[in-house]
């Protein structure tokens, strides 16, 4: 697990702070956060510290007051400041609202940047191009509905086509921005410097977005040339947002972020972008209590892991308020700073992320790809035209709970359309993943890993008419489609293709039977579709989140479908999900699932969440229970010195007839682990620093011929950790 080339960026961490050495993880690259007259020192500090260097700034909101009060050109740009019905500015803190895109923010955005530019970074990041569902109010906006649709603007309360197309033109605003924006910086890095230089947006999920009720481009990225990628902005603050599941609200941090990371590796599926999975050892809400962080972060670790498609990560936004901040205490009487023990598994788990690219990947039982279709348009229905005078302007980030007050906002919350479709086949050992429905369009044959596929109209809309025939296409040739929809969403009203003057469909549900070849009166039922199966549940998808007895409808209806496609097929429910990645075993045990026993693992493995890196040789995983695990058993080691798992970045490891050195960086004054396969019994251990060592505590274990060293950090010199074992030629 010896680190070397940083220029593979497979980990990285954004601050805004400048260098310091307690948080200074040594992973391959760092994203400098925000641009001002400090930018330029600290991007050289952390360079000189040999980091690959990358900007992070936000394109939605910042400390942007020159633009704002006109310092720039003149003129005061507060009306392109998002709005809500009430007139009130959406802000993310005093004087920094979101914004507008207009092409004079962007233009702005763009000359702020070169900056970052001239001052030698690699790559930028350019953060949550976000515009809330309850904005669309401004000025600026209502400017710019006229210049789109050729139409007076209309209030997007004011009916379901006015706020589905305000969140169109949201989406299509943010995307001329970023197009605009990251194509001209190119251009200038190229002609002034000779340099090509990377953009990346760092984002929520898809589904995150719809729950909390922000509009963002998304997968219409993917036709910008100009973006190489994103972060995906998936930690315990967005995935501990609850949803229902057989009647019971609650959080289901596991389950969400394991949708979520599915959503954001779906995104870039069979394209050349980089994916970054991002974790966060603590969140935005800073209520919680060490234990809490700690038993949330294991769970969307894990589920990260078990997407084996991505392994790039950023480990942690904000090492500083890790580190070095302080958070309530179990009985809630004082704060603290981060337990030790905890400092140290993140440190390791940081490090091990970095080793994560395996090409040998074995997943455990049944492992058929199950999809449930979600769009770039589920964000654009996010109003709830059955509340009384539709007075909502409520926002949900994460950190406010008591935000939230009427129980129609609660269901948006929820999202209980998608989550009823995703949650009693995850729930049952299934391996889901959301499949994004506008790729159909992009990429040919984007359907073709997948056995089975979940649809419902209710909650999303098609973009396009052309989507149904390649649905139907696959349909034909042998895939398995079950619609989800009782045709009661109001937002099958919006102007768009299925209702036009030339077509006049209630619902675009009815254009996709037609091109099945079925009528629109179709009733409930599986049928055949030459070599490919439909099957059709005349109910709408929130009522199989509401109770088990519509939960129990949609698994037997794809249990059938599935029965019926291969009279060989034997249905398997499991409360656990578990592959292999290399030598990395990643398990999760699933509660309200089909039982409660517990997964037993029999092997030699050692604990990558034990901050001192247990030998374990039998674990038993109870319902709710993470494991990241080294199985030893993976490969037979030899007489070479290997490094199992470390909280430091091991560089420059040697090894010599008596013995073995390697380099140890990481966060100064950090209590550090590593356990390492040696070939033979230590005699000793001594830690070197510049010119100073001094002994270090370590323990062997024969039976697996490893060694534990504890030692600390230092990062101002170079520290060494030095083993000797007693030489055959002595």
């Amino acid at each position: 697990m010896t680190k070397g080339n940083r220029n593979e960026e497979r980990t990285g961490f954004q601050e805004v702070a400048a260098y310091q050495p307690s948080y200074d993880l040594q992973t391959d690259f760092v994203m400098v956060y925000g641009i001002d007259e400090s930018m330029p020192e600290r991007i050289k500090e952390w360079k000189d510290k040999g980091y690959v260097v990358h900007l992070m700034t936000g394109v939605a909101w910042g400390e942007y007051k020159e633009y704002l009060y006109g310092e720039v050109d003149g003129r005061n740009h507060w009306d392109e400041a998002q709005k809500n019905k009430k007139g009130d500015h959406i802000s993310h803190g005093v004087d920094v609202p979101y914004m507008v895109p207009t092409v004079s923010y962007t233009n702005f955005l763009t000359t702020r940047i070169k900056q970052a530019v001239d001052a030698g970074v690699e790559a930028i990041h350019l953060e949550e191009p976000e515009f809330w569902v309850d904005g669309g109010y401004s000025e600026a906006f209502k400017r710019e509905w006229q210049i789109y649709y050729k139409e007076p603007w209309m209030p997007p309360h004011q009916s379901v086509d006015a706020q589905y197309r305000a969140s169109q033109l949201k989406a299509y605003l943010y995307t001329r921005s970023l197009d605009r924006l990251c194509s001209e910086l190119k251009e200038y890095a190229l002609v002034k410097y000779n340099r090509f230089l990377r953009f990346y947006v760092p984002t929520h999920s898809l589904i995150n977005y719809t729950q909390w009720r922000i509009v963002s481009p998304e997968s219409k990225l993917i036709d910008l040339p100009a973006v190489d990628g994103y972060i995906a902005q998936i930690w315990t603050g967005t995935s501990r947002t609850q949803n229902v599941y057989e009647g019971v609200r609650k959080e289901r941090t596991f389950e969400t972020a394991f949708l979520e990371y599915g959503m954001m590796q779906e995104l870039v599926s069979g394209t050349d972008r980089r994916m970054w999975f991002l974790h966060d050892p603590i969140e935005d809400n800073a209520r919680y209590t060490w234990s809490d962080y700690r038993k949330n972060y294991f769970k969307t670790v894990v589920a990260s892991l078990l997407h084996p498609e991505i392994a790039h990560y950023e480990v942690s936004p904000w090492p500083r308020r890790i580190f070095e901040g302080t958070y309530p205490s179990e009985d809630g009487t004082t704060r603290e700073r981060i337990p030790k023990d905890y400092a140290t598994t993140l440190l390791t788990v940081m490090h091990t992320l970095g080793n994560m690219d395996q090409e040998d990947i074995r997943i455990d039982g049944r492992h058929e790809k199950i999809g449930v279709l979600v769009s770039d348009s589920t964000m654009y229905q996010r109003k709830n035209f059955a509340i009384e005078g539709n007075e909502t302007d409520s926002r949900y980030d994460g950190t406010n709970p008591v935000a939230i007050s009427k129980v129609e906002e609660m269901d948006l919350l929820n999202f209980s359309h998608f989550y009823g479709l995703a949650l009693p086949l995850l729930k049952r050992g299934f391996w889901v993943r959301p499949v994004q429905l506008d790729n159909i369009r992009r990429f040919s044959n984007y359907l073709k890993d997948y056995r089975l596929l979940v649809l419902s109209y209710e909650f999303l809309k098609p973009e396009y008419p052309d989507l149904h025939n390649a649905i139907a296409q696959w349909v034909k040739e042998g895939g398995i489609l079950i619609y989800v929809g009782d045709d009661s969403d109001p937002y099958h009203e919006v102007r768009e293709w299925w209702n036009n003057r030339k077509q006049k469909y209630h619902s675009p549900r009815e254009h996709l039977f037609e091109s099945l070849g079925f009528s629109r009166e179709t009733k409930q039922g599986l049928y055949e579709v030459e070599k490919g199966i439909v099957g059709y549940l005349n109910i709408s998808p929130n009522k199989c989140a509401e109770s088990k007895k519509d939960a129990d409808l949609l698994r037997e209806t794809v249990k059938n479908s599935l029965e019926m496609a291969d009279a060989t097929f034997k249905w398997e429910e499991n409360n656990y999900f578990m592959l292999q990645r290399g030598p990395y075993r990643v398990a999760a045990v699933l509660d309200e699932s089909v039982h409660t026993k517990p997964l037993e693992l029999d092997g030699r493995f050692v604990d990558l969440f034990d901050p001192q890196l247990k030998v374990r040789q039998k674990m038993s995983l109870q319902p709710n229970d993470n494991a990241f695990l080294y199985d030893l058993d993976y490969h037979p080691f030899d007489e070479e010195v290997v490094v199992i798992a470390s909280s430091s970045r091991v560089e420059d490891l040697t090894q010599h007839p008596s013995g073995f050195e390697m380099v140890v960086k990481g966060p100064e004054k950090m209590a550090s682990v590593a356990r390492v396969y040696c070939p033979k019994k230590p005699r000793e251990a001594k830690l070197f620093t510049g010119s100073r060592s001094e002994a270090i505590k370590w323990e062997w274990d024969e039976a697996t011929k490893t060694v534990l060293l504890n030692y600390v950090h230092n990062t101002d010199l170079v520290t060494k950790v030095q083993v000797k074992w007693k030489s055959k030629s002595v």
